[in-house]
């Protein structure tokens, strides 16, 4: 065997793998532009442009949720508090405001710092403690679904209360809907506004190249000298901050506070984002494919929508089986990465 062979096998290995990272990705533009293209072809109107403007309107909240579980998830890591954090902040902006009578912009800040702290609480629980994530964020899941409840067990309306009617106030683009236009509140340039922050932190900080290290190799970040133990609890900071504030948005969207709202929406986002090519055992993964999962989702429920006939809940079904596919192609291309390696 050559000195040239030697050269070449590693420059192609290396490039292979560099192409490898972006097949996920791929299947899943791939798949929103089949699933697209299969609601024209069978659904009257599924062209207008409102239906996918709709999905960044009803779907905006599980966007900020899935974004910050990106964060999460790259670092090797899990989430499953952030459904019950996000119902908890929806119903604490309720009772902030109706009950305590405390300003609604006050109260939003209030409810965004507590889920910013508690993100810092259990990152540090899981970092110091040597818990698994798992298990520290299980206890979130049931703490916050009983504080939740304990605020109120049943629906409380924030009508009466001006400041939650902003977030549905609409910019038009294009004219009317029925001319070809089509609108969006400015709860969706929020979440629009989350997605770019998290972009550019993830892919132009220092910070973002640690989330990226530590999910790839701890001990091997360690021993760079990454700061190891400040990017594993930012990135639970980042997922708690991110709950909370789809929970805020959840108020603005609804205007009302429902303590059994968001049950499972933690699996939701971990599905959005896996669907998006986010690697479940960390380390790679883009933001934007979070962007791409999150629409997978939406889509699947609006071509269920229109068709009208069938249960929401076989939307639940594919989505189950689009996870177990993804999840299947990533470890086949590990797998065949690490053959090439070896």
């Amino acid at each position: 065997m050559t000195t040239e062979t030697l050269t070449e096998r590693p420059a192609r290995s290396t490039l292979f793998d560099g192409l490898t990272k972006y097949i996920p990705i791929g299947a899943t533009v791939a798949l929103l532009i089949v699933m697209y293209l299969g609601g024209i072809a069978n659904f009257k109107n599924f062209d207008s442009a409102q239906v996918i403007a709709g999905l960044f309107i009803d779907y905006a909240p599980l966007l900020v949720i899935a974004v910050g579980m990106t964060f999460v998830i790259l670092s090797g890591g899990i989430d499953l508090s952030v459904g019950s954090v996000m119902a908890f902040s929806t119903m604490a902006c309720a009772w902030l405001t109706v009950d305590a009578g405390i300003s609604a912009p006050l109260a939003m800040v209030l409810v965004l710092a507590f889920g910013t702290l508690w993100g810092l609480l259990i990152g540090a629980v899981i970092h110091y403690f040597n818990v698994q994530p798992f298990i520290a964020t299980l206890v979130g899941l049931f703490l916050f679904r009983g504080l939740t409840l304990q605020i109120s067990d049943t629906d409380v309306s924030m009508r009466e209360v001006d400041f939650w009617q902003w977030g549905m106030t609409h910019v038009e683009f294009g004219g009317k809907v029925r001319d070809g236009g089509f609108w969006l509140p400015y709860l969706s340039f929020v979440a629009f506004a989350v997605v770019i922050v998290a972009f550019v932190i993830l892919h132009y900080t220092r910070f973002g190249r640690g989330v990226y290290a530590i999910g790839g190799s701890e001990q091997s970040a360690l021993l760079m000298g990454l700061p190891v133990a400040r990017t594993k609890i930012g990135v639970y900071a980042v997922s708690g901050f991110c709950a909370s504030l789809a929970g805020v948005l959840a108020a603005f969207a609804t205007k009302s506070a429902n303590p059994l709202a968001n049950v499972g929406a933690e699996l939701d986002a971990i599905a959005a984002v896996v669907i998006g090519g986010t690697l479940l055992t960390g380390g790679a993964g883009f933001v934007l494919g979070t962007v791409a999962g999150v629409m997978v989702w939406g889509l699947l429920n609006t071509l269920i929508a229109f068709h009208g006939g069938l249960s929401s809940w076989w939307a639940r079904i594919v989505m189950g089986v689009l996870l177990l596919a993804f999840i299947l192609l990533q470890r086949v291309l590990a797998r065949s990465g690490e053959k090439r390696r070896t």
